[in-house]
């Protein structure tokens, strides 16, 4: 974390005002000065997937400057190397993932990494471009959902809790589960698992699909909603930092003007449900 002080700045004013014999300032002028020596512009470097994530960074920035905080976000695009230069302290913060997923890095790697605060579930949902709603889908249907490892339960949950088939119970426990857990399917259907970013390109291919609502908003679909997660989802998007800046005040003040209120009305107006604010 950058601490930028202006006391350089202002000595090496005071000095060449000295030199050139401008150094006309009345006692209160230099108070002031010295004054302003004190102040500090916290800087937090972070990355944030693009939709909703910087974004919902983006309506924040003004409230955190107003409190000496200055954002940047160094990158608009997470990637398998986010957590790796949080934990190494090229940024301080990262805003693209959930909890469970920062807990898998963690252990995988060994990184030093904790959250600071959930900001927002991205629902997984059900969609599909031939049927309007849920009662609509026939027997033998074909489902598209994600194949990596929580997603995939993630799908597979919403599938059960629609009454589509059970699953056995150490998937809940675990937060992981694939077609393997599956123990009935309750209505005829086929799962096609399948890499996430293939989903809504082969789209047609399924009766419906099922992914992440980040992705149906980059990619501007306009399907249907069948069903979705709702916002007691455990996997509520979160900011991430190392554990020693937990506490740091300006990662708090972050946290906090993304879950204050006028914010997450701002996210409520603009997703329309898309993407719901924690409470």
């Amino acid at each position: 974390m950058k601490r930028r002080t202006l006391a350089t700045i202002l000595a090496t004013v005071t000095v060449l005002g000295a030199l050139t014999g401008c150094a006309s300032g009345s006692n209160a002028d230099t108070k002031e000065q010295a004054a302003d020596t004190e102040s500090e512009v916290v800087v937090l470097k972070g990355v944030a997937d693009l939709v909703p994530h910087s974004e919902i960074i983006e309506y924040v920035i003004p409230k955190l400057a107003e409190q000496g905080i200055k954002i940047e976000l160094v990158s608009t695009a997470a990637d398998s190397t986010t957590n790796e230069k949080l934990n190494a302290g090229e940024i301080d913060f990262n805003y693209f993932q959930h909890e469970p997923y920062l807990l898998s890095e963690v252990e995988s790697n060994g990184y030093d990494l904790v959250s600071a605060g959930g900001i927002h579930v991205e629902p997984i949902t059900a969609y599909s471009d031939k049927y309007e709603k849920k009662e609509d889908i026939p027997q033998n249907a074909v489902v598209a959902i994600p194949n990596d490892a929580t997603n995939e339960y993630r799908a597979l949950r919403i599938l059960e809790l629609n009454g589509f088939i059970d699953l056995d119970d150490k998937a809940e426990d675990s937060l992981s589960a694939s077609v393997d857990d599956i123990l009935e399917y309750k209505v005829p259907l086929k799962i096609v698992e399948i890499d996430s970013a293939q989903i809504i390109p082969t789209k047609d291919d399924y009766d419906f699909f099922i992914t992440n609502t980040n992705k149906a908003l980059e990619a501007g679909i306009k399907s249907n909603k069948l069903f979705s997660e709702g916002a007691d989802s455990p996997y509520a998007n979160i900011i991430a930092v190392r554990s020693e800046d937990k506490d740091d005040p300006a990662i708090k003040a972050l946290v906090a003007a993304l879950l204050d209120e006028d914010t997450q009305k701002f996210i409520q107006d603009k997703y329309d449900g898309a993407v719901i604010p924690v409470k």
